[in-house]
């Protein structure tokens, strides 16, 4: 399959995904209940797009990971673990200012009121990212580049640093985007909610669950969130226990680069130009250990089977299978199943898809797809 980057280098060191945004060391609770009541917390590490990276490193892709930490020992622990699965972390830079950011949670589901997040990231080395202090050589060298809408909220220089990746440019990647609206680190309410829209609009292929979309822009359903987002080539709906709906389309007028017909492929648009196909996959039944990280694995599925070009609905079914391998268990990475596993299930007629249900362990299972379940 070719890339847009595919044609600037020899195909065996292209970088597949370069992902960009702010990774923090995060306190993991020994045991349930209040922060104020925990009495001592695991470290591990925590950022949307360096769990992308993460996971794609670990399923076999050539990703890298673009950000900033402090010169501090925290920063150490970031890059050395994620360089661990695999991601080349050369283009991360030092500041020797700011400190790297970190946060602490309880061990409940993110959707839940007793859910508790502590962050302490403001003047973080990664807010202080900005037009001109990335390497935009590194940034732009893959063949898709991967960004979240929480990069945006963490400051002014942030969001023009988003602003002018997504903006049109001669030679520019296919622009992956996950929403990952989170109301707690914006300040001005429906002003900032609708810097998401702008921003969505301008890539290629975008990520958004049903619920923040009501919650950020007050739109319900796939319909409507497609209807919003006109100009990606491809939307993919994230819709809970109801699975992903996908509208793929040839390439609709709106802002993207000059070489956007070779994102738009890349992206796996399909039909003549303007028209959608929709494609719905139910999700798996999950015996589901922790939530936290599962929309990071379900994009990086997605974007692995599009990266080998694999049909719309085996993307989602990837998609679905590496999120199953993170709520099966209680941090925010662990390795996918093996591809051959992973290519087995994804290719089961709807029945068996259905009868499915993946518990703890299961990526380590090597038989037959059907007795891949749990009672």
């Amino acid at each position: 399959m070719s890339g847009p980057a595919a044609g600037t280098a020899d195909a065996a060191t292209t970088t597949d995904v370069v992902c960009l945004g702010e990774s923090m060391v995060t306190f993991l609770p020994s045991q349930p209940g209040r922060l104020a009541d925990v009495p001592s917390f695991g470290r591990g590490i925590g950022g949307a797009e360096s769990n992308v990276a993460c996971a794609l490193a670990a399923a076999g892709h050539r990703a890298a990971w673009v950000g900033r930490v402090g010169a501090d020992g925290f920063g150490d622990h970031l890059v050395e673990t994620i360089a661990s699965y695999g991601v080349d972390t050369s283009a991360v830079r030092r500041d020797p200012v700011r400190p790297t950011g970190i946060y602490f949670r309880t061990a409940t589901d993110r959707g839940t009121d007793t859910h508790e997040v502590a962050y302490y990231r403001a003047g973080s080395a990664a807010s202080a990212m900005s037009p001109d202090n990335v390497p935009y050589e590194d940034l732009l060298a893959g063949r898709v580049l991967h960004l979240s809408g929480i990069t945006a909220a963490l400051s002014a220089d942030c969001l023009a640093l988003l602003r002018d990746l997504t903006a049109p440019r001669p030679g520019r990647p296919l622009v992956s985007f996950d929403v990952n609206h989170r109301p707690h680190l914006w300040r001005g309410g429906d002003a900032d909610a609708s810097v998401l829209l702008e921003l969505a609009r301008r890539c290629d292929l975008v990520f958004v669950g049903e619920d923040e979309a009501e919650e950020a822009w007050g739109i319900v359903g796939a319909e409507a969130i497609r209807a919003a987002l006109p100009e990606p080539a491809v939307v993919v709906v994230k819709r809970g226990s109801a699975g992903a709906t996908v509208y793929a389309s040839g390439l609709r007028p709106g802002p993207r680069s000059s070489n956007a017909g070779g994102a738009g492929n890349a992206a796996g648009a399909g039909g003549a130009e303007g028209a959608d196909t929709v494609t719905l996959v139910p999700a798996l039944r999950v015996d589901v250990v922790a939530a936290v990280g599962a929309g990071d694995a379900f994009a990086a599925g997605f974007l692995s089977a599009t990266l080998r070009g694999l049909p719309v609905r085996e993307r989602v079914r990837h998609g679905h299978l590496m999120a199953a391998a993170v709520l099966t268990v209680p941090g925010d990475l662990t390795d996918p199943p093996a591809r051959d596993h992973a290519d087995r299930l994804a290719a089961l007629d709807d029945d068996a898809w259905g009868r499915l249900r993946l518990g703890p362990g299961w990526t380590a299972v090597d038989r037959a797809p059907e007795e891949v379940r749990t009672p």
